[in-house]
């Protein structure tokens, strides 16, 4: 088990965590039914705490932000020679996991998505792990929701028995909601990405080869070009530009952030 704390990439606070370090603290975390944020951060949600100081402020604030990308991965390594020999992906995070939560029987709950991709994600647990038990599938809304409906969707989760949330709403939003309901909730809230949509069968993953290579963003540029081009052509060069400076020591940089002015309550 590797856990050598946080660490400033680029002004965000990575854990140096392997997948047995996460998930040993999910779970302590569901046991002692503590409020806790953990995401899987690859090189798009690192770049989105570098443009924006408010959402940097709220990563920083996370308990848990693993490397879900091999190029995190690497710059943890290679600037502060953490050791890590894999990252720690995301969708392999969510599967460890229930994998531990079946064998305590912690209840799981999935939130984001469309009806389509939950329904999908129930037969996946059911077959992959049948004596999981999963206190609810529920989709997102699309919108922003009132303080009134954060309350009623923070009661409906508590009373579903849930010990640990898993939230699919995209990148940056997924990571605004974990930070904006985690002590609501009294549990900790993984914000996942596409594992919801890998489980279902509507986004196919990359072959493991091409992601042992760092290249998973390529498959998945060829895959969703026009959603997912700004994402890889404008970002990736920049995250490793600035990586290099910060190698370098020619640039600091910062991980204070700014206090978020208002929430968001993306739902």
């Amino acid at each position: 088990m590797i856990d050598k704390g946080k660490r400033n990439i680029l002004g965000i606070l990575m854990s140096a965590v392997d997948y047995d370090a996460a998930v040993e603290f999910v779970i302590r975390a569901a046991r002692e039914r503590r409020g806790a944020a953990i995401s899987a951060l690859a090189v798009h949600g690192v770049m989105t705490g570098v443009q924006d100081d408010e959402h940097k402020y709220r990563l920083n604030h996370f308990d848990l932000l693993v490397p879900d990308g091999h190029p995190v991965r690497w710059a943890l390594n290679g600037l502060y020679h953490t050791g890590l020999r894999d990252r720690v992906y995301g969708p392999n995070l969510t599967l460890k996991v229930c994998e531990r939560a079946e064998a305590e029987k912690l209840p799981v709950y999935f939130y984001g998505s469309t009806p389509k991709v939950l329904e999908g994600v129930g037969r996946f647990l059911a077959e992959r792990f049948p004596g999981l038990p999963v206190a609810g599938l529920e989709p997102s809304r699309f919108r922003r929701l009132n303080p009134g409906e954060k309350a009623e969707l923070v009661a409906r989760i508590r009373a579903s028995g849930a010990a640990i949330v898993f939230a699919g709403l995209g990148c940056p939003r997924q990571e605004v909601w974990a930070y904006e309901f985690r002590h609501d909730l009294s549990m900790p809230v993984l914000a996942v990405g596409a594992a919801f949509a890998f489980f279902a069968g509507e986004v196919p993953q990359a072959p493991q080869w091409v992601q042992d290579r760092g290249l998973e963003w390529l498959f998945r540029l060829v895959a969703e070009p026009r959603r997912l081009w700004r994402r890889y052509i404008l970002l990736n060069p920049a995250y490793v530009t600035l990586v290099a400076l910060q190698a370098l020591r020619l640039s600091r940089f910062s991980t204070d952030g700014s206090l978020p002015r208002t929430e968001l309550l993306y739902g």
